[in-house]
Formats: C-alpha cells, sequence, structure tokens
C-alpha cells in the first residue's frame, strides 16, 4: 500500500507538471508576433534564382580547384567572397582585418596550410551587441586522385551564395531605412570537410561575445533534392531547432507557415538518428556553446562528395525558396522584441 501511494504521488506530479508544461507550450506558441510581414517579403523577393545561379556558377567552377582547406582554390574562393562584400558595400566586422579571421597551422592536426573564415557584418539599430549568425562552409574537397575537380555545388556552395543573396537583401533594407535591429555576422567557414575546424576556431576565438550570440543558422546543402522527395521537392530538413530553444522551433514553423508553407522535414533532428547529422555541420559547434541553431539541409544525394556535385544539377527556383526561408527566420529573429529565449533544463518542473 505505501509502494501504491508513493507511485500515485509521483504520478499526480507527473500529470500536474505535464498539463504545466503543456499550457506553457501554447502560450509560447501563441504569444510569436511576426515583424514587419510586409517588409519582409518585400525584402526577401530581391533573392532571385538568376543571382543565385550566376554566383554558383562562378564559385563552383573549376577555376577554384574544389577550395581544399588551405590551398590555392580555397584562397581563390575566400577572396571571391570578399570581394563580393567589398562590391556590395557591406562592412568588414570590428576588429577583424579586411574580411578575414585568420586561422594558423598550427590549428590543423595535419599538414595543412593556414586558412581563413571570411566575415561580413551589418551592424543592428537597436541592439547592435546582440547577434545572428548566418553561417555555410566555403571549402570542399579539392581536386581528385584522378584529376578531376570537385566542385562542390551543392556541399556548399549553395549555402555560400545563399549567404551572398541574404546579406545583399539585409543591406538593401538597412540603406531604405529598415535595418535589423540586432546585428547580423555573415559567416563563411573554412575547413567544414575536415572535422568542421573553422567554426572550432570561431567559437573559440569569437569576434563577438559568444554570451551575445542570439542563435546560429547554419546552411549546408540546400541547391538538390534527395531521392525521398522526388514526388514533393518543396521540402527541407530543418535539424536541431528544438534542441535549446522551443522558442526558436516555434518561429521558425510559423514564418514557414505564414510565408511560404515549404514542408519542413524533421526525421533528422531525431536524438537516435543514425547518420548523427546533428553533430556533423558547423552549427554543432555553436549548440555546443549552449547558442539556439538551426541547420538547414536538403539531405544526401548520388552527387554527395562526388566530383558529379556540379551547378547544373542545381534546383534553382528551389534553391530561391529555401533561402527566402532563412532570410525571413532570420529577419523575425532580428526584430522581434526580445532575443530568442534558451529553454531551462527544468522546464517540466515550472
Amino acid at each position: 500500500m505505501k509502494t501504491f501511494c508513493i507511485l500515485s504521488a509521483f504520478a499526480l506530479i507527473g500529470t500536474c507538471a505535464t498539463t504545466r508544461y503543456t499550457t506553457k507550450i501554447n502560450n509560447l506558441k501563441n504569444s510569436i508576433q511576426l515583424v514587419d510581414s510586409t517588409q519582409v517579403i518585400r525584402y526577401a523577393n530581391t533573392i532571385t534564382s538568376e543571382e543565385l545561379k550566376e554566383h554558383l556558377y562562378t564559385f563552383s567552377s573549376d577555376e577554384f580547384e574544389g577550395r581544399e582547406v588551405g590551398e590555392k582554390g580555397q584562397k581563390l574562393a575566400a577572396n571571391f567572397i570578399r570581394s563580393y562584400y567589398k562590391s556590395e558595400h557591406i562592412k568588414s566586422p570590428p576588429g577583424v582585418s579586411d574580411y578575414y579571421q585568420i586561422i594558423p597551422k598550427s590549428f590543423f592536426s595535419h599538414d595543412i596550410n593556414a586558412s581563413e573564415n571570411v566575415l561580413a557584418f551589418i551592424e543592428g539599430t537597436e541592439k547592435p551587441e546582440e547577434v545572428i549568425i548566418l553561417s555555410a562552409h566555403l571549402d570542399h574537397l579539392g581536386v581528385s586522385d584522378s584529376g578531376q575537380v570537385n566542385n562542390g555545388a551543392d556541399d556548399d556552395g549553395s549555402g555560400t551564395v545563399a549567404l551572398m543573396e541574404m546579406a545583399q537583401a539585409f543591406k538593401q533594407a538597412k540603406k531604405d531605412g529598415h535595418g535589423p535591429k540586432r546585428s547580423i555576422l555573415f559567416l563563411h567557414l573554412t575547413a567544414e570537410e575536415i572535422g568542421k575546424r573553422g567554426s572550432a576556431y570561431y567559437t573559440q576565438h569569437p569576434v563577438f561575445p559568444l554570451e551575445n550570440t542570439v542563435t546560429n543558422l547554419n546552411i549546408d546543402m540546400i541547391g538538390r533534392v534527395d531521392d525521398l522527395h522526388q514526388d514533393n521537392k518543396d521540402y527541407i530538413y530543418l535539424i536541431g531547432a528544438d534542441r535549446l530553444s522551443k522558442e526558436l522551433h516555434y518561429i521558425s514553423e510559423k514564418v514557414n507557415n505564414s510565408y511560404f508553407k515549404i514542408n519542413l522535414d524533421y526525421r533528422y533532428n531525431a536524438i537516435d538518428e543514425k547518420n548523427h547529422y546533428y553533430s556533423r555541420s558547423d552549427h554543432y559547434n555553436f549548440a555546443r556553446q549552449n547558442i539556439p541553431v538551426i541547420f538547414y539541409f536538403n539531405g544526401e544525394h548520388d552527387d554527395y562528395h562526388e566530383v558529379t556535385d556540379t551547378p547544373d544539377k542545381i534546383d534553382y527556383s528551389l534553391l530561391e525558396r529555401r533561402t527566402k526561408l532563412i532570410f525571413a527566420t532570420a529577419w523575425q529573429l532580428a526584430n522581434q522584441e526580445h532575443r530568442v529565449v534558451i529553454d531551462e533544463i527544468n522546464d517540466l518542473l515550472k
């Protein structure tokens, strides 16, 4: 009888906690208010498939020799990105020398030359000390043993050009008097292909204090369609959005449901997911620092890490829609009144 009473008491506490939790979640969902709905669509529409295609054909061309970390092609790719930001009059962050965060040779575990992350920055108008980081990796696999270039159009040329187009859109908004309230850092990371070393270096040597980093939206392959979605191409995998902040997850959902209605596929967000995608791209180094993240990903395809990952195989209209979704999500996070809230460990008992 005593055991039964104890179990009943715990069951009652659990039921009450679950009810409070459900109520709290429902209140959180209902409290999210989108900001500047007209403006966000206006500037999202400056992101075009034509410009994405033009950038990507250059970035994933043979000229950049597969963008292997520390090698000539990767240096050319970094300079291409830097030159773009200069031409768009988007500034280098304070304390960063000419857009480059240099990563010394000593940071790498193998015989790899020094490399660099490329950073561009739009300062917030009201809360400039709070920073949204949009990231994608610029490196790839270099040249194959048979002498063929690994162009890496999807991996991660698609994410790279998405960042470039979003930066241009935010810059135009600021020029028109609609700049983001929070600052935005466009972070092109090196050395992802050799173990996320560029993002590891950034989180160990942050340009802005990590405690002021609101969230990281990371893009790694958003230009293709995997085998699971051949009959429904209007999708994107989201990974990590609810791991540290339920609010981030619900903001992401509300932005999508209000503007785009893309199929947000969460199958790879499962805790026991066998591919371990949550820990395989650069967002993971931010999540390890308790910074809420979303990883945007189209899934693997037959050309993943093959020399056949070329720009002619990208679905540019789909790349445009996915980039607009990420832009609109970043717009909301940068402009809503409060910074996105990190969940408390004891959320269930509150």
